[in-house]
């Protein structure tokens, strides 16, 4: 016990004493940030449900790639040394040790805190057992009907293999033994429960709706199915497998790319897994074989409290449902761009010729680059449309207009980026299908992921006359998401964007390698460099007694090198002002290295998507935005881009962009040298939430916004 409580005491030293935070304990603090949402008591039932939803599935993710990704380590003997300096073992422990940590905080507020509220908000999540008789009848016949035939139990013993359980299922482990068999004959069925049912069965009465799990229903009649044997348990689980694979691992970049990536999608159906959820109570003769089975230990299982419910996700079914709708909170219209208030009355491809349009989505709508991409697939006078695709929505309206484009006879280029995670087979899916209606697909670049955002159309006007409209963005081509994602994006005909983004689609569709861009920066070419740079600059002008400044922000931060120069900028002099969304592994505030650095990260109803990097040059602003986070993944292993705003009344929208982050104080949380986050208070100051703020953003507001 000793020599545990000294080896807890020195892992604790020596995070402290890193001068950087772990990049995966910094991730479930910013999970914790989304629980906090939850906890909001002026928000409704329904959007509180919404986060909690949110938070689950957030940690599957987290299980699936971070803890899977050391996984690879573990299991393949290699060394690994998280930013803090721990090895993989004892990092393996307190990972777990911390993810429990939050999953235990999780299940206790849904209980005590939320689950208290369903009934006066029309609502409850009926048990079983307390159903009426007639109740019981009606989810009875239910199960006959439905349910039964859909499930196929699947015997794993002496004689029967261990069957393939899905990831991220609900699953039932249901020990039997024959009549007159001894306790150590028995053995465990496993039957996944249909993924394409509801969660819950509905009952309606005046004024109230029941909502009956499906695994309730399922396990009091699983005697259906395992008849003239004894039942001595029915336990609820379900597991996250390692699901961290790169396609950057394949040296040979001449095999067959799409049979590569189907093969790596079934690998992540049955990769090892790394946790088992169970509800409390679950039997231990089972749980003792899937450790054995999986190879886990008691780090490893998480259980559910009775009172609570196993995987939050399925909360979606009650909070989508149509009886609550009013309930819920609903994002205002969108308001037109400041430099397009003619947007539905003027077209936007002679609108372009005059001026460039800075859009700020959810605010302003994702309809401007829709009308432009769907006028061009019918305009006769567009010659080629290219495009960068990451992630779509599906019945995707982007993917239509192309379609059509190449049935219209147009040149039409597409990367469609089939390795975006989770997204993989949709995106497969879509790109097959412009494939087959002529266009010219790309599925990806080499080993790299392309990450970056930029589409261009082209455009014959008048005899000799080309104009070229692009559109650079921080966010994907997907109108579903555009509508709760806060992103930034510029629509331009201007020569030096076009000539750049022309430069950058031939890096990406040939064998090309421009010596220079005028105002983009990319990776993985330079962008680490650049941005090093622009901070050495800032650094150089504080020790000449210049005035210097840097606000950034960012998803998340992760990039040792970036990190270091912004130490050594802090050391100058440099205030310094990040505004990070996600995980960071800066430590803010330490006497002596980042005593000018501040970090805060924005969590609310909105997600912010947006990266923007600025640098006060000597009141000269240079202002990027962008695809790119600063991850050692975005400067080495994807395709990203940044592009530079030179127009002042650009410039100074994202400007006060970043000025109204800083001012937020709602969703507000402040990072603290420990990497732990505090709320924002509002300290006696007028209440400033940015995702109301910026839906009555004027040119006079704008115009007046600065940083230092």
């Amino acid at each position: 016990m000793e020599d545990s409580i000294a080896t807890t005491e020195r892992i604790v030293q020596q995070i402290e004493e890193s001068n950087y935070i772990s990049r995966d304990l910094s991730w479930l603090k910013f999970n914790y940030r989304v629980l906090d949402q939850a906890m909001h008591t002026d928000r409704s039932i329904f959007d509180r449900l919404k986060f909690l939803s949110i938070t689950a599935s957030n940690l599957d993710e987290f299980c699936t790639i971070r803890l899977g990704s050391l996984y690879n380590y573990i299991d393949y003997g290699k060394e690994r040394f998280d930013y803090n300096g721990l090895r993989e073992e004892p990092f393996r422990r307190l990972l777990l040790l911390e993810t429990q940590r939050f999953y235990k905080d999780q299940n206790e507020y849904y209980v005590e805190h939320l689950k208290p509220y369903f009934s006066q908000n029309g609502f409850v999540i009926a048990p079983y057992r307390e159903l009426s008789v007639e109740d019981t009848q009606r989810v009875n016949d239910y199960f006959s009907k439905t349910i039964f035939p859909m499930l196929t139990p699947m015997v794993f013993d002496s004689y029967h293999t261990f069957p393939l359980l899905m990831n991220n299922r609900l699953l039932f482990g249901v020990v039997t033994k024959s009549p007159n068999e001894n306790q150590t004959q028995q053995r465990v069925s496993f039957m996944q429960v249909p993924q394409n049912l509801p969660r819950f069965y509905e009952l309606e009465e005046p004024g109230l709706i029941k909502f009956v799990p499906i695994e309730e229903i399922i396990r009091n009649n699983v005697h259906h199915l395992f008849r003239n044997v004894e039942i001595v348990s029915t336990n609820l689980f379900r597991i996250n497998r390692n699901g961290d694979f790169t396609l950057e691992e394949s040296e040979d970049i001449e095999s067959n790319f799409l049979e590569d990536l189907k093969r790596k999608l079934k690998t992540r159906r049955s990769g090892r897994v790394v946790r088992l959820e169970v509800e409390a109570g679950a039997d231990p003769w089972m749980i003792r074989m899937l450790k054995i089975q999986w190879d886990l230990d008691e780090h490893n299982i998480f259980y559910a409290p009775d009172e609570s419910m196993v995987e939050f996700s399925g909360l979606l079914q009650i909070i989508g449902h149509k009886e609550f709708k009013a309930k819920r909170v609903h994002p205002p219209d969108p308001i037109k761009p400041l430099n397009f208030p003619e947007h539905g009355s003027r077209d936007l491809f002679e609108v372009l010729k005059e001026r460039d349009i800075l859009l700020h989505h959810p605010y302003n709508s994702m309809e401007p680059v829709l009308d432009l991409l769907e006028k061009a697939a019918d305009d006769p006078y567009v010659l080629s449309i290219k495009i960068t695709i990451y992630r779509v929505a599906r019945d995707s309206r982007i993917t239509s207009a192309l379609l059509r484009a190449a049935e219209n006879g147009k040149h039409v280029a597409v990367l469609f980026e089939v390795k975006a995670r989770f997204d993989e087979e949709n995106n497969l899916r879509e790109a097959q299908r412009l494939q087959k209606a002529g266009c010219f697909v790309i599925y990806g670049v080499g080993n790299l992921k392309t990450h970056t955002k930029l589409l261009l159309i082209v455009r014959k006007e008048g005899e000799d006359k080309v104009y070229r409209y692009v559109h650079l963005s921080s966010g994907n081509y997907n109108e579903a998401t555009s509508r709760f994602y806060v992103d930034i994006g510029l629509l331009t005909t201007k020569e030096v964007y076009a000539n750049d983004v022309s430069e950058f689609f031939n890096v990406i569709t040939g064998h090309s390698q421009p010596s220079t861009y005028r105002n983009l920066i990319t990776s993985p070419r330079d962008m680490r460099i650049q941005l090093c740079n622009l901070v050495k600059r800032e650094a150089e002008n504080a020790r000449n007694g210049i005035q210097s400044g840097i606000v950034i922000k960012l998803n998340s931060f992760q990039d040792k090198e970036l990190i270091d120069e912004l130490y050594e900028a802090s050391k100058a002099g440099v205030p310094i002002k990040l505004i990070v969304r996600g995980m960071c592994c800066l430590r803010p505030g330490r006497k002596g290295l980042s005593e000018n650095i501040q970090v805060v990260s924005i969590v609310g109803e909105y997600l912010e998507h947006s990266r923007i990097y600025y640098f006060h040059n000597d009141n000269n602003p240079k202002v990027y935005i962008g695809s790119a986070d600063a991850m050692v993944r975005s400067f080495d292993r994807r395709i990203e881009s940044l592009f530079l705003l030179d127009e002042d009344i650009l410039k100074k929208q994202a400007i006060n962009n970043l000025r109204f982050n800083l001012k937020d104080n709602i969703n507000a949380y402040v990072m603290q040298e420990d990497g732990t986050y505090v709320k924002k208070e509002l300290d006696g100051q007028t209440p400033f939430n940015i995702h109301k703020e910026f839906y009555h953003i004027t040119k006079e507001i704008v115009m007046d916004a600065k940083l230092f």
